[in-house]
């Protein structure tokens, strides 16, 4: 249990997890299986392979409606007019009319529920006043986000040569909205919606096979071929794949169920710390405290190979503090981090944070630590 307690620090796996038993062999043009809860890639094919997104655009679109909503720049309840452009969209419809009330909230469905073009281009015209500005919003985003491979030219993932992305960009931009927009999520998981007297069933037939999967999004045109990112939450992790490039809806289906499949066999769920849990104690220059707890914000749960929670010979780690740490601390700071190797191999690095604020001391107790940090040079 000591031994646990030590392991702490910055995720960021540079290598693909390695079990006994291998990922198996999947027809796609390239592949991700991704531990969402820590940000572990457990097992990829062609993960940056330059790729079409198809209508898995619109995890991007909804991002970028999402935040203009929570910005107040638009309101669920807004009507929105129905452009020509809107109206005209080619491929996959909602079926709006520019003679019809529409809101936001209707084409948000439209668009997540129904794969909706036409709703993609009304929410895009009515965030930034055209498709062609909104998907510079996009790219600022993509951007922000750290999708370093990543161009939209359209909201709607219609084709065009510069519009690409890569799995392991889409299951990053998952992430995101998953994380920075709980609430809104649930609407991937609405398994139909009405419009205009049409009913459509979510394009995610996942939904219908498994209860612990709730989201996320299809996408399908003849050049990208059949792709789909899917999203399973067990109570404990969240798994996440990202599939592009089947040759049809039933084998992206049928790969990403296998996909999923190993990552529950091959890997454990180990919770190592609790929220909140001080696993070390760091020591403070020039702080009215001299040390401060560092550990997780939230249960901390690590994908393992199979049996290795049960051998801890096998995990070995390497805890690096930020030295020398100075005061002002503030609660919520990455003050260390853990590198952590499974059976020699790395199995990333994961951020600790400090769990308390520490102040800056008085001009004595600054003074008498700067003497102490000069003669330790």
């Amino acid at each position: 249990m000591r031994f646990l307690l030590l392991l702490l620090s910055l995720l960021s796996l540079n290598a693909f997890a390695q079990t006994s038993e291998p990922p198996p062999p999947l027809a796609a043009r390239a592949w991700l299986l991704m531990d969402q809860t820590t940000g572990q890639i457990l097992a990829a094919s062609n993960p940056e392979m330059k790729v079409e997104p198809a209508s898995l655009t619109k995890i991007m679109t909804s991002y970028v409606v999402y935040g203009a909503l929570r910005d107040g720049k638009l309101k669920l309840d807004q009507i929105v007019p129905v452009s020509e452009k809107a109206w005209k969209a080619p491929g996959s419809r909602m079926f709006i009319a520019p003679d019809q009330q529409v809101t936001v909230d209707a084409l948000l469905s439209g668009m997540v529920v129904q794969s909706g073009n036409d709703a993609s281009i009304a929410l895009a015209e009515a965030v930034a006043g055209s498709e062609e500005a909104f998907a510079n919003l996009m790219n600022a985003e993509a951007k922000r986000l750290g999708l370093t491979n990543t161009h939209f030219v359209n909201a709607t993932g219609l084709p065009d040569s510069a519009h690409m992305t890569t799995v392991v960009d889409l299951a990053k931009l998952t992430t995101a909205l998953i994380r920075d927009f709980p609430e809104e999520y649930k609407r991937y998981a609405v398994k139909e919606f009405t419009w205009n007297k049409i009913k459509q069933p979510n394009r995610n037939r996942l939904l219908w096979l498994d209860p612990a999967i709730d989201g996320v999004k299809t996408g399908h045109t003849d050049s990208a071929g059949y792709c789909l990112v899917a999203s399973r939450f067990d109570g404990v992790r969240r798994l996440t794949t990202v599939v592009v490039g089947t040759a049809s809806d039933n084998a992206r289906v049928q790969e990403t169920l296998a996909l999923l499949h190993y990552g529950a066999r091959a890997f454990d769920a180990v919770k190592l710390y609790d929220k909140g849990q001080a696993l070390t104690q760091l020591k403070v220059f020039k702080g009215q405290q001299n040390t401060v707890g560092a550990g997780f914000a939230q249960d901390f749960v690590l994908s393992l190979p199979k049996g290795v929670a049960s051998n801890p010979e096998r995990i070995k780690v390497e805890v690096v503090s930020r030295q020398p740490l100075l005061a002002p601390v503030k609660q919520g700071d990455v003050v260390a981090t853990l590198k952590l190797t499974v059976d020699g191999q790395s199995w990333g690095e994961h951020p600790l944070i400090a769990l308390a604020d520490v102040p800056l001391a008085g001009f004595l107790g600054r003074a008498w630590d700067g003497l102490k940090l000069y003669f330790q040079k």
